[in-house]
């Protein structure tokens, strides 16, 4: 009998969750033309998801879920929509929350990386525990996050499902042809690109270790300083705006690389494509990650990877990527200029990313969180 799923889609324009929304949604529309399903949108993301087949409706809901009232209003607006089931694509779970739901969990780096006291980082972390724990299902997104939420949280073992990301199919396109490379001249020329220059793309939130990724790269330039090539390398970051993170403003300084180092903020996918494809090097040097899409997305992109040997991030790019110590500016500075000068690395750096990138789909996400759904109900 076909099941009617409410999905909960406030997060749609997201950096990282709203390409998880996206992404997904467009595969279940693929694949899934018996369930129906209901898309709960904020009021100005109406027309975000337009172009699904007619199984899938949007409903708009006026709040965000970032206030108490959400722990009340919310469910009772999901009560009038009758759903067989609820699924929530982050861990924010409402605390009267309606059953049956099922959550999926990218990471726990709100535990881990929460250094606050007091009332509200307590009940802040009982809701994120609790939300788990009364889900039938938790899908998490890589192995070493079901580890973290079985160990950690305690989250029985028979009620957690490893379901990966994939990287935006918009990232495996064939290489440019026709007109493309005159659009990405005109990009590169409108950001005042004509240099070589390595990339990061993401949150700069503190558990991403910018401050270290800025330091490694002055390190490297240093070396790279009588390079014919790369004695003009440039750091750029795309993702959240400096202002919002004095320790990463504090290293560009204390390494003088202001000239150096640009920070663009959001960029459409179209125009963060042209980026991935443009980089000289795409260096993610994560402390934690529950699953880390931006290097399988560089990797789709044609471009080699310096990444962190920690946590899901060896899980998900295997023996593709230059791996480093995250927490050893050296090492990260190492990683960078072995690529950067080892041509028959680099070579093949590429040609084993393409294969590791091409092995997450979205069809095959999709199929396994339609299992899921099946599961809990």
């Amino acid at each position: 009998m076909p099941l009617h799923i409410v999905v909960d889609v406030r997060h749609v324009r997201d950096f990282g969750i709203g390409t998880y929304i996206r992404s997904l949604l467009h595969a279940l529309a693929a694949i899934d033309r018996e369930n129906r399903y209901t898309l709960v949108v904020l009021p100005e993301d109406a027309k975000t998801l337009a172009g699904l087949p007619p199984n899938f409706r949007t409903t708009t809901y006026p709040h965000d879920d970032s206030r108490y009232l959400n722990h009340i209003a919310f469910p009772v607006f999901l009560r009038r929509l009758a759903p067989d089931l609820v699924h929530l694509p982050l861990n924010r779970v409402p605390l009267f929350i309606m059953d049956p739901y099922v959550v999926t969990i990218h990471d726990i780096a709100n535990l881990l990386f929460d250094s606050g006291s007091g009332l509200r980082t307590n009940v802040r972390r009982f809701l994120f525990r609790r939300g788990l724990l009364r889900a039938r299902r938790v899908m998490a997104v890589s192995e070493a996050t079901r580890r973290d939420v079985q160990d950690s949280l305690g989250v029985p073992e028979a009620r957690v499902r490893r379901v990966y990301n994939a990287p935006n199919p918009e990232f495996f396109r064939p290489a440019a042809t026709g007109e493309e490379p005159l659009e990405r001249a005109r990009i590169l020329e409108r950001y005042q690109i004509d240099y070589p220059f390595l990339l990061y793309a993401g949150n700069i939130r503190a558990q991403k270790n910018i401050p270290r990724l800025v330091e490694a790269f002055a390190v490297a330039r240093e070396q790279l300083s009588q390079h014919p090539v790369y004695r003009d390398l440039h750091l750029i970051i795309i993702g959240d705006e400096i202002s919002r993170y004095p320790s990463v403003r504090r290293a560009v300084i204390h390494t003088r690389m202001e000239r150096m180092v640009r920070f663009l903020g959001f960029v459409p996918v179209e125009t963060l494509r042209v980026f991935f494809e443009s980089a000289a090097v795409f260096v993610f040097p994560s402390l934690y990650e529950g699953f880390g899409l931006p290097p399988l997305e560089a990797m789709a992109s044609g471009t080699p990877v310096v990444a962190s040997n920690v946590s899901s991030l060896p899980e998900v790019v295997g023996d593709a990527a230059m791996l480093v110590n995250p927490e050893n500016v050296f090492d990260i500075a190492r990683g960078i200029t072995e690529v950067l000068l080892d041509d028959d690395l680099r070579c093949a750096l590429i040609a084993k990313g393409k294969v590791q990138a091409a092995r997450y789909s979205w069809e095959r996400t999709a199929r396994e969180v339609l299992e899921v759904y099946r599961e809990a109900v």
